[in-house]
């Protein structure tokens, strides 16, 4: 089977287990001490493993260090839990491509990046219950949760198999990477204007809106 063939059966299969019902409360369930179904090196036990909790949601990983399996696949999943008000940090990733699954919630988007004709295409929408939506590799993008009352949950497939802190760059960092002098001159304002914006390199992944 081709690499592309492969790919497209790992999205179809992932699509078609979180349409089976993955529920609120497996987002939140307890993660048990075998995540890997009694040692078996194919299965792993995504929404009851130990979630990486932030102001705003949760996220749950299954790549090459926590599935073994997944090593030199080019695979990894995540299962991503927002609160109402939550979103996940804009970021992009330089050597992967996000392929997302809303499995219950209602999603707002951005996805931004170059085009053949060479400009930039900033598209917003918005996507709800059982709708695929692709972020291609190098895509500047990010999702909050759009709806006032209920939660999103979301399950992301990339075509990498490392961690996902990894291969992607928040918008936080990126801003922290440059001289306060720099923004200021390409945003043309005084550089106090970014004065207050945070001096740690620390990522935000996942928060929620004040």
């Amino acid at each position: 089977m081709s690499e592309i063939n492969r790919r497209a059966a790992l999205g179809t299969g992932a699509a078609a287990l979180a349409a089976t019902g993955l529920s609120a409360q497996a987002a939140n369930a307890t993660a048990p001490a075998d995540t890997a179904g009694g040692g078996n090196p194919f299965l792993f036990r995504l929404t009851r493993s130990a979630p990486d909790n932030y102001h705003g949601g949760s996220l749950r990983g299954a790549h090459e260090k926590d599935f073994p399996v997944l090593a030199g696949q080019q695979a990894s999943v995540y299962f991503v839990h927002l609160d109402v008000g939550g979103m996940r940090e804009p970021h992009w990733h330089p050597s992967a491509w996000e392929l997302n699954f809303i499995i219950s919630g209602t999603a707002d988007w951005v996805v931004l990046g170059t085009h053949a004709d060479g400009s930039y295409h900033n598209e917003r929408f918005r996507a709800g219950q059982g709708d695929l939506v692709f972020a291609p590799q190098g895509f500047f993008h990010y999702f909050g949760n759009a709806s006032p009352h209920d939660p999103l949950q979301v399950l992301v497939i990339f075509n990498t198999s490392t961690a996902e802190p990894n291969d992607d760059i928040g918008i936080l960092a990126a801003l922290n990477s440059l001289p306060r002098e720099v923004l200021a001159t390409t945003f043309g304002v005084d550089p106090s204007a970014f004065a207050k914006v945070p001096k740690t390199l620390k990522p935000v992944v996942i928060t929620k809106h004040s």
